[in-house]
């Protein structure tokens, strides 16, 4: 057997250890999940650790809701599997790609407009995903997230939501691609400096714009009112040295009762956006004006529990610019290497979108897959050394009651399996970053954070930010 595969020729070497290597990380992912769903199964109750703070009503909500998410995201997760299998083994890809040339060619565009045809080839893949993927975003919209109490949309706002989302995605993706092809096209020698330049300036294009021309597509923007929350946000910002310039809230609600928050900008233009769900005090300890903690599970949307979606994982290091320097770099050493496009189905051509697809999707599967995991665990160390600060900031107890009320407001699950905690949580597990709060201080935060580099300190600048503004609207 291994003498059999030591004589394939080495384009199909390459395209069966793609295939191994994508099945391997299926197994690993669906192994994870199983010992994450057993917990969910196994533990009836409430931990020791939380029976003053999490009732049973509550623990079983989110035990049932995480469970049905766990069984679907199997489910979802084979088909994608199989789905990418079966377009590999029957050369879905280069079927495409002449579906594409034959479209163009009806335009009057023949094979030397690669450009253009590689942009109908970008619609018609972004269409089919779409499509394919559609049957599972309403399942767990409408049912899942609908049998739960979290869904608020009707179906035709989803499927309006859902057209606009592609419309305005191929408005930014087909001209930032056949901009990005025409220079790797022109750039001679060098063409993956000015291509890793190209994606620089757009991302940061995109980042600053974002928020003020693209989210307001979609979602209902407006300034947080001026009051108390506001004023104290604004001066905790101003005490730690932020610089926070505006506060706006959208109008989530519209969609889904979870809550979420995030900022953007650059520099000294720093601005926070709050979901409306997040201003919604309606934590039943919090009404009845009890001084005990509130109950739940940590910000899924916000990013503060598991990613749920491995496919779906960070892209990037500490040093991002880098990072795609590095790819673009790699890209050019292999663009040129024929037998990665006769592998995937390509003999007599090599159109470049196809050669950045099969070298970025493919070829750097593994480096992805372990720079995700490192990823992982830097942001699980900065979540904790963003706790250390707001406990030696004397923030701690304001902390503890806003990782509750997030975890009680977003049903998730307190317990989690240790190997699926460490393969998947960007931010540790709400066990561990309450014993963190309430344990002995293992370091100075106060001294760590000064000598941190400049984009580290506001990560735990900002999380600490977003933490206390919890507590705020809490209190308020």
């Amino acid at each position: 057997m291994l003498l059999e595969i030591l004589a394939l020729p080495v384009e199909d070497k390459i395209f069966y250890a793609v295939l191994v290597f994508s099945w391997t990380v299926y197994i690993w992912e669906a192994y994870l999940a199983y010992r994450q769903r057993k917990i969910y199964r196994a533990t009836m109750h409430v931990p020791t650790e939380l029976g003053k703070i999490m009732d049973s009503e509550t623990f079983e909500k989110s035990r049932l809701y995480q469970l049905d998410k766990s069984n679907f995201g199997f489910w979802s997760g084979l088909y994608s599997e199989a789905e990418g299998t079966l377009i590999l083994l029957l050369g879905g890809i280069p079927f495409l790609w002449k579906v594409s040339g034959i479209l163009t060619a009806r335009f009057g565009f023949g094979a030397e407009y690669e450009i253009s045809q590689s942009l109908v080839f970008l619609m018609l893949a972004t269409l089919f995903s779409a499509l394919t993927g559609l049957p599972w975003s309403l399942y767990s919209t409408f049912v899942i997230e609908e049998k739960h109490g979290f869904n608020q949309q009707t179906v035709g706002f989803f499927l309006k939501d859902t057209l606009k989302k592609f419309a305005v995605t191929q408005c930014i993706l087909l001209p930032v691609t056949s901009l990005l092809l025409y220079i790797i096209k022109i750039g001679g020698d060098y063409f993956f400096i000015y291509a890793w330049l190209f994606t620089l300036v757009v991302s940061l294009i995109l980042v600053t714009i974002y928020a003020d021309y693209i989210a307001p597509l979609f979602d209902k923007f407006t300034p947080l009112p001026d009051g108390e929350l506001k004023s104290a946000i604004e001066s905790m910002a101003k005490s730690i040295y932020f610089p926070l310039t505006k506060i706006y809230v959208v109008e989530g609600s519209k969609r889904s009762s979870h809550s979420n928050a995030y900022f953007y900008g650059f520099f000294k233009n720093k601005r926070i956006v709050l979901f409306d769900t997040l201003l919604e005090d309606y934590s039943p300890l919090n009404k009845s004006g009890e001084k005990e903690p509130g109950t739940g599970e940590e910000n899924e949307a916000a990013g503060n529990e598991s990613k749920s979606k491995p496919k779906n994982k960070k892209q990037g290091c500490s040093n991002p610019e880098m990072n795609s320097f590095l790819c673009f770099f790699l890209f050019a050493v292999l663009i040129g290497r024929k037998e990665l496009f006769i592998a995937f189905g390509f003999h007599d051509t090599q159109p470049t979108l196809i050669g950045l697809m099969i070298i970025f999707q493919f070829i750097f599967s593994p480096y992805n897959e372990l720079l995700s995991f490192c990823l992982t665990v830097l942001s699980r160390r900065f979540e904790f050394q963003a706790d250390a600060f707001a406990r030696n900031m004397g923030r701690s107890s304001e902390l503890y009651s806003a990782l509750i009320k997030l975890n009680k407001d977003n049903l998730g699950f307190p317990v989690a399996d240790w190997l699926f905690s460490m393969w998947h949580y960007s931010h540790p597990p709400l066990l561990e970053r309450l014993r963190a709060l309430t344990g002995p201080n293992l370091f100075n935060c106060s001294s760590h954070f000064l000598g941190v580099q400049n984009d580290q300190r506001e990560k735990h600048l900002y999380i600490y930010i977003m933490h206390c503004i919890l507590h705020i609207q809490i209190k308020f």
